[in-house]
């Protein structure tokens, strides 16, 4: 570069002022940069890096790799065995839960170590006010605004629309003394879980039997009480309404929502939303109603993906979420996002906002333009690109619920959603033509398969399977329908049969059929029962759908080894090797054990109008949620059915 020399200016005058600006240029740009990059680095840059940063890459992606997930499951498995209660699973550089597979992230692990302090919250409004807030351009309202509701959900209207009282016409009692007594230890179980955990764990997430102290986790965001608002529904079934409304009055006065803890949107889905719908339009309080919009627009910032796919974790304060670390290149679950259909539809209708439905409707419309290998849904879909991340298919844990939902969806629908029952029975051929498999011995499975390749084991978590083919029997093909019902009872037989062929009488966490086995766990790893309500579920369904005697005969069966094995002094426990005849107990009282398994067997040897099939579908944590009669539940036009009953 040549410089001309000025008049009256000396060239080494000149040289000395240019590079005193250069100087003092070099100094402010380095002011400048030091202090926009000292605001990330301030407590709160979450939300400072929100600001500065654009939208696509306000979401943490971590990247793993199936060998991930396997390791680290293995590894959590081996800390159970061992009791090794203080052990904490690091992976990437990341803190958070993890999971082997997803049907639910830590009841797939089992125990996880307490944690104890308390996250950051902010400061809850005063007055209850309207509040409105803008989520990246989803306008969301909740509460009311100038003391008038935005809703328009007439829960007097919805009573009208159920075709039976949801109690029965008797709360479901049984004629059959017999079935009635077993009916009655169920309730006891229920009675004794409940007052151990008000005793030792009250407010906590869950129970630990053993040590009698409660356990809080990390999966729930800072959210408490996972077992009374899982319970809120069983309690209220069951009867016992003194312990229903001291659970009502924890919601009312100490469920707080406010917290800025990373939650699984997945766990707080079926658990919390889930159970504070079922609570509300069983009972009609107004308190589980107003939770449950609360929560359910915390949820909403997930689905902020460039396909609107949901990553699997997400602060409920910031609103920020990210992958877990252990899935596939920061995929999310075909289990997870694909479990919120039935929870965000009903969350649109006691709100009257559209959103909810519409972001689990677009998770469908992905899922129906990309191409699926042999008719089949891998586990793990990108929700950047929309593509799948790796072709491992199971029934079991990380892909079960999905399908689950599609039939629910349609039954739930009134049997409109003509789409959910074409994916289900669509998945339904696929998983029959690549995936079921019969065993030498002549016990029908569902076998994992992964990229072609069949794994000849099935997941506990994958005997909810017989009870979901056998309510979509009756919808499908005609010719098909027995079919169905005929496969759904042999799925369900071969679970009974895992539970049989242990010392304790109860199932594992995975039974295998290669190497001359049948049913049965062969690795050490695999031999935990976590207090599972699957194989009950099914034979809670088959019982409704035939009222065969033995799936009666089986649910006494598992009571009976409940009591003897799992019960402690403290609540029940799962128990560490179904095989060993020396029981060794895993110090964990399931929340779900509250919410599934005992409520389960108490439909089970109830009569079938106490929530009638007909009006009710289960969630994914047995959480009831009516059949939606769109066209009942219209503005009066001057007629009603003659159908529609009084629930009163």
């Amino acid at each position: 570069m040549v410089f001309r020399k000025l008049p009256g200016v000396s060239a080494s005058g000149m040289g000395l002022r240019l590079s005193q600006k250069f100087v003092f240029l070099l100094f402010l740009s380095g002011l400048v940069t030091l202090c926009f990059g000292a605001l990330f680095f301030l407590p709160d840059s979450v939300r400072l890096k929100r600001i500065f940063l654009p939208k696509s890459d306000n979401q943490a992606v971590t990247v793993g790799s199936e060998n991930d997930v396997r390791e680290h499951s293995k590894n959590m498995r081996e800390q159970t065995a061992k009791g090794d209660s203080t052990t904490k699973l690091k992976i990437l550089s990341r803190k958070q839960s993890v999971t082997h597979e997803a049907r639910t992230v830590e009841r797939s692990v089992g125990n996880k170590p307490p944690e104890e302090s308390n996250p950051p919250r902010t400061k809850p409004e005063p007055g209850g006010k309207a509040r409105e807030s803008v989520t990246r351009g989803d306008r969301v309202t909740t509460s009311t605004q100038n003391g008038q509701n935005k809703d328009n959900f007439d829960f007097e209207k919805f009573k009208r629309c159920l075709l039976k009282a949801p109690l029965g016409s008797d709360n479901g009692k049984p004629a059959d003394p017999q079935t009635l007594q077993r009916r009655e230890k169920v309730k006891e179980m229920m009675k004794f879980a409940w007052d151990n955990y008000k005793r030792y764990a009250w407010g906590k997430n869950e129970l630990r039997p053993l040590t009698q102290n409660g356990h809080i986790g990390n999966m729930f965001g800072g959210l408490r009480g996972a077992t009374i608002i899982d319970s809120l529904d069983t309690l209220y079934i069951m009867g016992l309404m003194e312990e229903y409304e001291e659970a009502k009055k924890w919601v009312e006065t100490d469920l707080d929502l406010n917290s800025n803890g990373e939650a699984s949107l997945f766990e707080v889905n079926i658990r919390y939303v889930g159970g504070l719908l079922s609570a509300y339009y069983l009972t009609g309080a107004e308190v589980f109603k107003r939770k449950v919009l609360e929560l359910g627009e915390k949820l909403l910032p997930a689905f902020n993906t460039p396909t609107g796919i949901p990553r699997g974790v997400i602060n409920l304060g910031s609103g920020t979420s990210w992958s877990w670390g252990w899935a596939s290149a920061g995929s999310s679950i075909l289990a997870e996002f694909g479990t919120l259909h039935l929870e965000f539809v009903h969350l649109t209708e006691l709100s009257n906002n559209p959103i909810y439905t519409e972001k689990v409707m677009n998770i469908r419309k992905v899922l129906n333009k990309i191409e699926k290998p042999h008719g089949l849904y891998p586990n793990f879909l990108s929700p950047v690109s929309g593509n799948w991340v790796q072709h491992h298919v199971s029934i079991g844990g990380l892909g079960d619920s999905f399908y689950e939902y599609l039939i629910k969806s349609y039954l739930m629908s009134d049997k409109m959603d003509e789409e959910a029952k074409s994916m289900y029975y669509s998945a339904l051929e696929a998983i029959e033509t690549n995936l079921v498999q019969k065993s030498p011995g002549g016990l029908t499975y569902l076998a994992e398969w992964r990229g072609g390749i069949l794994d000849h084991k099935m997941g506990h978590l994958a005997c909810f399977s017989g009870g979901m083919v056998g309510i979509g029997a009756d919808d499908g093909p005609q010719e098909k329908r027995q079919h169905y019902l005929d496969l759904a009872a042999e799925i369900t037989h071969t679970c009974h049969e895992s539970y049989t062929r242990s010392a304790t009488k109860l199932g594992p966490e995975a039974f295998r059929f290669d190497a001359g086995a049948e049913a049965t766990a062969t690795r050490l790893s695999e031999r935990y029962y976590i207090l599972r309500p699957e194989v009950i579920e099914s034979y809670l369904y088959l019982w409704r759908l035939t009222h065969d005697p033995k799936y009666r005969e089986w649910g006494w069966e598992a009571v009976e080894a409940l009591e003897k094995h799992c019960r402690t002094e403290g609540g029940f426990s799962g128990i560490r090797d179904v095989y060993s005849s020396v029981v060794s107990h895993d110090n964990m009282q399931q929340s779900f054990f509250l919410s599934e398994t005992l409520k389960y067997l108490y439909l089970l040897f109830s009569d079938d109008d106490l929530l009638s099939m007909e009006d009710w579908v289960f969630n994914t944590e047995a959480h009831a949620l009516p059949v939606i009669r769109k066209s009942c539940l219209q503005p009066e036009t001057g007629t009603q059915d003659a159908n529609k009953s009084t629930t009163e």
